[in-house]
């Protein structure tokens, strides 16, 4: 017997051993007001809204074309079947391989239940449940890479607090005892806009129900949020109470209203809130608007894109890749302050970007520390570049207006730049 204690002792600081092991994974998880990533650092969400659902053969570019954006992040809608073509168990093993293949962290979201209440068409809550068990297969062991956004927009307007919070309570009691132990992301109700404050003042009810605490939750910002002062109450309830919160759709109008998106990206980096925008294409033609690249082309960004990426706190400028990639430099923003080679950021290719232009060896190329480098303008270092409201872009070789990508950054056509 008490060699049989004396083993299981070992095999239980063995256990912990591991556990405290650095760069030992423990899933995505929520802290406070903050998302973790599998490694415990900090994760910010700045991503684009996939329409998979809907155009299945346009995700895998868009994943590729998402991510070389500066892109974090997707959210992808997937359907049960309930309202629109069922997303089948191995299309889903495949979006979440694609997206890690890109760096990028997937939020899957079911989007049947959208208006539950008061569109006639729509889904439970409970039926988006029941298609999480079925296709649980290609979602475990992806808990470092892979948010479940149980429900998309679960309930119209109208819905009183308690169904609210007991559709999500008991979500989430049959998504754990399952075995599914990844962070999970719970929508507001009101078409996800919470203009009733249902989630925002029972938020804490959802989180104390999940006996790990790994609840996100997701406000979709449209006509709703038209000033900084409405964006603002609502992230900074948030945040008073502690609680992590993604803005999960949001564009720059919504059925021809204005949307504050600017506020809203500004909000978000504020208090370190996530982002998502909607969406890459395809919208109906009264809300086409909201397209963030013209017909699923990568290079060619849309008002809204360009608004999305590049504004003052756009992806582009805010964006870090999880850590659980490899990449601490992150996304399209990386670190100046070491000497090891890396200290200006890495390029898509993987090599350096130059931190001296008097390092410049000609056709895009320098060498640094030992190592060849890429030169941040992608020339010589003496490529004119394009002031974009506050934010300096080289200006694109190859072509003259619109946005385009070279030597493995964005640029900016000189003809777009000068009328903007």
């Amino acid at each position: 017997m008490k060699s049989l204690l004396r083993n299981a002792a070992s095999i239980a600081l063995m256990t912990l051993s591991l556990w405290g092991l650095p760069g030992a994974h423990a899933d995505m998880s929520v802290s406070g007001t903050q998302v973790l990533d599998g490694n415990g650092n900090t994760f910010k969400m700045r991503g684009v809204n996939v329409p998979h659902a809907w155009f299945t053969g346009q995700t895998d570019q868009a994943l590729q074309d998402i991510a070389a954006l500066g892109a974090n992040s997707v959210r992808v809608v997937l359907s049960n079947g309930d309202q629109w073509t069922r997303t089948s168990e191995s299309e889903v093993a495949n979006i979440i391989s694609r997206a890690k293949a890109e760096g990028l962290i997937t939020v899957l979201e079911v989007h049947d239940t959208t208006g539950y209440g008061e569109s006639g068409n729509a889904g439970t809550v409970s039926s988006a449940v029941d298609y999480w068990l079925d296709i649980q297969n290609a979602l475990h062991g992806q808990e470092d890479y892979v948010i479940i956004n149980i429900a998309n927009e679960p309930f119209g307007n109208g819905p009183s607090a308690s169904t609210w919070i007991n559709a999500h309570t008991q979500a989430i009691s049959r998504l754990r005892n399952a075995g599914l132990n990844h962070t999970l992301m719970v929508d507001a109700a009101n078409w996800g806009q919470d203009w009733e404050g249902i989630m925002r003042n029972n938020a804490q009810q959802v989180i104390n129900s999940d006996p790990q605490g790994d609840v996100i939750f997701s406000v979709h910002m449209y006509e709703v949020y038209d000033s900084d002062s409405a964006v603002n109450s609502y992230l900074s309830s948030f945040n008073n109470q502690g609680l992590a919160l993604v803005v999960g759709e949001f564009a720059a109008d919504h059925y021809g209203s204005y949307v504050a998106a600017d506020a809203i990206m500004a909000r978000a980096e504020q208090y370190g809130y996530g982002y998502l925008g909607w969406s890459w294409s395809g919208n109906s033609s009264e809300l086409s608007s909201l397209d963030i690249v013209s017909n699923f082309n990568g290079g060619s960004l849309t008002g809204w894109g360009n608004q999305l990426f590049y504004g003052t706190n756009g992806i582009a400028n805010t964006a870090s890749q999880a850590s659980i990639f490899g990449n601490s430099s992150g996304g399209s923003s990386g670190s100046s302050s070491s000497s090891d080679g890396n200290s200006c950021g890495t390029a898509s290719n993987g090599y350096p970007y130059c931190c001296d232009s008097s390092s410049d060896t000609g056709g895009g190329w320098g060498w640094e520390n030992g190592q060849s480098c890429v030169m941040p303008d992608g020339s010589s270092g003496g490529s004119s570049t394009c002031n974009w409201y506050g934010t300096s872009y080289p200006v694109c070789q190859n072509q003259s207006e619109g946005w385009g990508w070279e030597n493995d950054q964005s640029c900016i056509g000189q003809t777009t730049c000068n009328n903007q």
